[in-house]
């Protein structure tokens, strides 16, 4: 009974030291190279299975190509102003700050609520194919757990309601 208890301090210790180092940026990273847009394209997806792109397909051969297919974002009317609705979502995102904002193109860094695990997000205005294109990779690790296109597509969802008129009551 007493090695139960011992390991389960241990444990408990372990686990709050984790949380610990992660609260004080031990796990964010650096920021990469590369970011933004070249040529119209983002930069590829990772070689590890923890970052999803739109573009994922014009990088043929590529090692995680299929993992990181991800559709872009699809808008009506303005692609600037869409654009600007997406960078008002994700100013409003939680533990997710807008570092860059252009007329094409945004940047946010965004982390993960216990250990802060920071994910570099980037959407580029195509309004040529009339879409945002998205990239979003883990700065560390091998597998995001899927994180990044649970975030994706939350904030999809988000962006696809935001853009909806409210309705009128009808009259009876």
């Amino acid at each position: 009974m007493r090695s139960i208890g011992t390991f389960l301090l241990l444990a408990l210790t372990l686990a709050a030291l984790v949380v610990g180092a992660g609260q004080l940026g031990l796990f964010s990273g650096q920021t990469p190279d590369g970011l933004g847009v070249r040529e119209a394209r983002l930069k590829a997806p990772a070689q590890t299975p923890n970052s999803v792109s739109s573009q994922a397909g014009l990088y043929a051969g590529h090692p995680q190509r299929s993992y990181a297919d991800i559709a872009p974002f699809a808008y009506t009317g303005d692609g600037q102003a869409a654009l600007r609705r997406l960078a008002t979502l994700l100013q409003a995102s939680e533990r997710c700050v807008l570092v860059t904002q252009a007329p094409d193109y945004l940047y946010a860094q965004c982390s993960t609520r216990w250990l802060n695990f920071t994910d570099d997000v980037e959407f580029y205005l195509d309004a040529s194919a009339g879409v945002i294109h998205v990239r979003s990779a883990s700065r560390i690790g091998r597998s995001d757990l899927g994180t990044n296109r649970a975030r994706v597509e939350a904030l999809r969802a988000r962006f696809a309601t935001s853009g909806k008129a409210p309705k009128l009551p009808q009259k009876q």
